[in-house]
């Protein structure tokens, strides 16, 4: 069997890697795609080499532009990969422009396409992410779907027939590489001279926060205000953007700082007091790490984050200061995204449905 994996962006990198490793580990051909949608190496080509998941047999270099351009130069580029390698399976991963792409030039092939981490709803249409993954669920044969919400979601669409609970793959790789960093303190510690507990980590990127100059800036202030540093992982467009309009990301609390490498945000997050983030894939890793998240935003996909009081929404500068500095979240020992075996499940799906 051959399965041709198309990724793009930071998370996607995440969720392939276990995918690769119980394929190879399962006698697949698995064949990789990068799109280029994430061009910087940091967000790209590293992360590649940290999760062991080796170069990509394609790399389109698509790179940056409008959702209307790049997802276009995408299908245009897709229809000659998937003609050359007649995969059994596309598989397609999370909500970026990368994944409609892929789907829509599957299907238009008449290749079976399978869409991972499927039924995610934030049910607010002004996201790109929300229409990207809402459709590549509606065009895709097989919906994979991490959690019992997210397969409520699609059964709710009429979509109950295709949908498999193989729970989360991100927990997977969470899992593996949260025991390789172990209690190893994070490389920010000696670096920007911080304690451990003794600062907050920080990610915003989405369109929403960023496009508007004066929501960002209100961010970067709360932030700056909060009682401890705040390192923000600052993606190469966010500082493009704060730049043009004089926005100041090193300033009060506030440190700036290049993203980090897979296992190296992971080991930050730990050994942070609290992570603020508007970010899909930090707010899952953080609960699943006992870590308190803040996340910018007025919906989650991942509803039991907040459900189980891990995860506050805060979509102003007051109701930022408030959650970052609440009380700690009662543990827990739920576990609804899944017991790390995810990906094995997916091959396993995979496999039993090849046509």
């Amino acid at each position: 069997m051959k399965i041709v994996s198309v990724v793009g962006a930071r998370p996607q990198f995440v969720k392939l890697a276990p995918i690769h490793k119980a394929a190879v580990g399962a006698g697949i051909d698995h064949v990789i795609v990068h799109t280029g949608q994430h061009y910087d190496p940091m967000l790209s080509d590293v992360f590649f080499e940290d999760l062991g998941i080796g170069t990509p047999h394609v790399h389109l270099g698509v790179g940056s532009g409008s959702h209307g351009v790049q997802t276009g130069a995408m299908l245009a580029a897709l229809d000659g990969v998937f003609d050359e390698h007649q995969p059994d399976w596309v598989l397609v991963y999370g909500d970026t422009n990368s994944t409609v792409a892929a789907a829509l030039s599957a299907v238009k092939m008449h290749i079976p396409v399978a869409h991972l981490e499927a039924g995610l709803r934030s049910f607010n249409r002004r996201m790109p992410e929300e229409h990207n993954r809402v459709m590549t669920d509606h065009a895709a044969d097989l919906l994979l779907a991490p959690t019992q919400v997210a397969v409520d979601h699609l059964a709710a669409e009429g979509l109950a027939e295709r949908t498999v609970l193989v729970g989360d793959v991100m927990t997977d790789v969470l899992f593996e590489v949260r025991d390789q960093v172990g209690s190893a303190p994070s490389v920010l510690l000696e670096e920007l001279g911080l304690s451990r507990g003794g600062y907050y980590l920080a990610t915003i990127h989405r369109a929403e926060n960023t496009d508007d100059p004066a929501r960002l800036a209100d961010i970067a202030v709360a932030l700056a205000e909060l009682d401890r540093p705040v390192v923000l992982l600052a993606h190469p467009r966010v500082v493009a953007k704060a730049a043009a309009h004089g926005i100041q990301l090193s300033q009060g609390s506030l440190i700036a700082h290049a993203p980090l490498a897979y296992p190296d945000l992971i080991s930050a997050a730990l050994s942070s007091a609290g992570v603020v983030t508007d970010s899909g894939g930090l707010q899952k890793e953080a609960f699943l790490l006992r870590v308190p998240c803040t996340t910018v935003r007025t919906e989650t996909e991942w509803v039991e984050t907040v459900e189980l009081g891990w995860n506050v929404l805060a979509n102003n500068a007051a109701e930022i200061t408030a959650a970052v500095s609440r009380p700690a979240p009662a543990q827990t020992d739920a576990a609804p995204y899944g017991d790390g075996h995810a990906a094995e499940r997916v091959v396993q799906v995979l496999s039993a449905r090849q046509r």
